[in-house]
Formats: structure tokens, sequence, C-alpha cells
């Protein structure tokens, strides 16, 4: 049996009790770095073997991984935080269980799309999720571009030393549209910023940006 098990994005008492039983039931957990889901295991008293499974070793674990489960052990798959799958190793495993027909569940918990979405005050009846901002100018142009261009809110995943160039392009294409940062979502310096996309760029040129970020564009009129 696989679990796809979603551990906290931040604060580390987000993490459910159902998560908790899973990971202390299991035989085995899959996580995307030893050393950081080590503190949180240590955190939950937890002691299990951990595997590594991340973007460079994903197809030779997956593999290793699928005859585990095939034998009968129960896998727990986790990431640095949020949900497998999600901008994270973890597709790759469930194909695999879907194709051999392993059986496998998910352990709903925090997620960042959802939390920055409902903090941000867009609309959240509907609303779209591109991941990471490619990393070259011209593809974040046309993403933020086309987000610009949607009546559901668009969301994206942002390095904190990118965000300046994104903003950048919200403020020279579209100036008047409303656009929220949402950082270290969860932690201890949270943050919320609404504003126009020349609001926002004035406001992170003045000063360091750190944390996880989250950009979201509201939708168009």
């Amino acid at each position: 049996m696989l679990y796809l098990v979603a551990t906290p994005i931040g604060n580390l008492g987000d993490i459910t009790l159902r998560a908790i039983e899973v990971l202390k039931s299991v035989d085995v957990i899959a996580c995307e770095d030893t050393r950081h889901s080590g503190n949180l295991l240590r955190h939950l008293q937890i002691s299990k073997p951990l595997l590594s499974y991340h973007e460079h070793n994903e197809a030779k674990r997956t593999a290793e991984l699928i005859e585990q489960l095939a034998a009968g052990k129960r896998v727990a798959l986790i990431t640095d935080a949020g949900l497998p799958g999600i901008s994270d190793p973890g597709h790759r495993l469930l194909r695999a269980c879907i194709s051999r027909g392993v059986p496998y569940t998910v352990i709903p918990g925090a997620s960042a799309v959802l939390t920055a979405l409902i903090g941000s005050g867009f609309p959240a009846e509907k609303f779209y999720f591109g991941g990471f901002l490619p990393p070259k100018s011209g593809g974040r142009e046309r993403d933020l571009l086309a987000a610009a261009s949607r009546r559901e809110t668009s969301i994206f995943f942002e390095s904190p030393h990118r965000l300046l160039k994104s903003l950048a392009v919200c403020a020279a294409h579209f100036p008047d549209r409303v656009v929220c940062v949402a950082r270290e979502l969860t932690k201890q310096f949270e943050e919320f910023r609404i504003g126009t996309g020349p609001e926002l760029l004035a406001h992170y040129s003045a000063r360091s940006v750190r944390g996880e970020i989250v950009l979201l564009i509201s939708p168009a009129d």
C-alpha cells in the first residue's frame, strides 16, 4: 500500500493526526530530503527507515519502491512540504502504482496553493495553478501575460531571487491589476502583501526578499 502523505508547509503543528498514524505504521518512508524529513520525524517522535526520493533518482527509486509495494510493503511518500506530486516528486510513483494495480491512498493536509488563495482574498470559485514560473524571462513573461487575460485567479510559485523580475513584468504590462505576494506561509513571518504591480515592485525593491513565495494574479474583469 502506498500512502501519499501531506506534510506541513511551515508550521509543524499543521501535520494531521491521520498523517502521524500512517507514518508510524508504514515499513519505510520515501522522502525528498532525508535530513529535512528526519527533523520532522524526530519532532513527531517517529523512527522509520528513510529512503531518498527526489527528481535526480526518481526513475530508479520508483522501480525499487514498486517492487516493495508489490511484495506487500507499506510505503509512505512525503516531500519537504505539502502534498507529493504538486511541483514535487510523486507523480511517477503514483502512475506506476496505477499501472501495476498497487493500492494507494492520499492523506490530505497543508497546501501552499490553497492557503495563499484564501489569504489573498481573490476569487476562489475557480483558479489556475501554474507551478513554478519559468526561470527564463521569455517564458516568465508569457505565463504572466496569460494570467492577466484569465477570468480566474492565477497562482504561481516563485523563488525569492526572481520575484522582482516577475513583479517588473506585472508593473510594465498590467500596472492596474491587483496582485498578491504570499510569503513564508504558516511561519513566524507570514505575509500577505496585496497591491498593484508597481506598488509591490517598489516595496520589495527596497528590502531583501526571503522565504517561500506564492504569487497570485487577480482575475481580469
